[in-house]
């Protein structure tokens, strides 16, 4: 349920209605805009009725949502959401494009890798410094110096930072390197991690699991919401079907559905989404031309010898063809690389 004030109305009005929200047993959740304050009520509905809170004074409307998700809703945030990432905004009028190496694997491939995304327009670098892997006995990771690698190219290029947290008890570390804290698609549902998530004042970007419906990826934003991090980028990574030719099938369907019903931002992962390096860049320029916010891209120096998933990294080189591409799809769409 939302309840919506008047303009009119002065803090003491807000105040009462968000009191009798508590006393009802349920969750107030305020959100002030420039002409009208919106206050979501978080809990059953049906245990309550909406003349509890028409009646009261200074309340224009009280519109009932019948989505399980509600503060990820449209209908309780009718604008787009904007989320600053060290200063990159993502989301409204700007594409952004995060990219950069699978893991982390030494000192030289992640510094080669930043100054050269950096150079191609890039906003910021991805890393993974812990790697969940099919296999337990593939490259998992360097751990803390994978961030602490992350973090000197951040000093060296000036580039924001996304990388994965796998476990609760690692989200405060990997928080103290991390701008942007990734939740991998096997975790999305991880109800566990996803509230330790809550309690930072970091960024999240929230991967779909690749069996996940839309609800439950809505859903799984919920929880951070509702958690108290508002600061939610969601990202489609493809899912499981039938098809054998790719990893997995890249489901542009749900950029455009995310928008309609929707508030957070949502970027576009081609390179898990294809499994295919020679994929990557015409579903690069699909998901832009679909309303993706942005696009995360693996590029590593030397595909042929990376640790992991060589085989959908691009090149530099191919990567700079993809920028310039996907900024001219951009304009074409009316809008802008950040």
């Amino acid at each position: 349920m939302i309840i919506v004030m008047e303009p009119s109305a002065t803090d003491a009005d807000v105040e009462h209605v968000i009191t009798r929200i508590k006393e009802l047993g349920l969750r107030p959740h305020l959100s002030k805009g420039v002409e009208r304050t919106i206050i979501g009520v978080i809990g059953d509905e049906r245990l309550i009725k909406r003349e509890q809170f028409s009646l009261l004074p200074h309340v224009e409307n009280v519109i009932p949502i019948l989505k399980p998700y509600k503060l990820s809703s449209r209908d309780f945030k009718p604008t787009d959401s904007i989320i600053d990432v060290a200063g990159v905004k993502v989301g409204g009028k700007n594409v952004v494009i995060m990219a950069g190496p699978c893991a982390v694997e030494t000192e030289e491939q992640l510094m080669t890798t930043a100054e050269a995304v950096k150079a191609s327009g890039a906003s910021l670098l991805r890393g993974g410094a812990y790697k969940p892997r099919t296999s337990p006995y593939a490259f998992q990771g360097l751990g803390e110096d994978g961030l602490k690698l992350l973090a000197q190219a951040r000093e060296k290029t000036g580039l924001a930072i996304v990388t994965e947290v796998m476990e609760s008890a690692e989200v405060e570390l990997v928080a103290e390197y991390a701008d942007l804290v990734q939740v991998g698609a096997r975790n999305m549902q991880n109800t566990h991690l996803l509230r330790s998530l809550c309690k930072i004042h970091k960024p999240v970007l929230l991967k779909r699991n690749f069996s996940a419906t839309l609800s439950e990826f809505l859903m799984s934003a919920e929880y951070l919401l509702s958690g108290g991090n508002d600061q939610v980028i969601l990202c489609e990574r493809g899912i499981r079907t039938f098809v054998e030719y790719t990893r997995n099938t890249l489901d542009l369907n749900v950029v455009p559905a995310v928008k309609q019903l929707s508030h957070l931002p949502i970027i576009v992962d081609p390179s898990h989404g294809t499994g295919r390096h020679d994929l990557i860049l015409p579903m690069s320029r699909a998901a832009i031309a679909a309303g993706a916010d942005g696009l995360i891209i693996e590029v590593h120096p030397n595909p042929a010898e990376a640790f992991s998933d060589g085989d959908q990294s691009l090149t530099p080189a191919a990567f700079q063809q993809l920028m310039k591409e996907v900024r001219a799809i951009a304009a074409a769409v009316g809008r802008s690389l950040n």
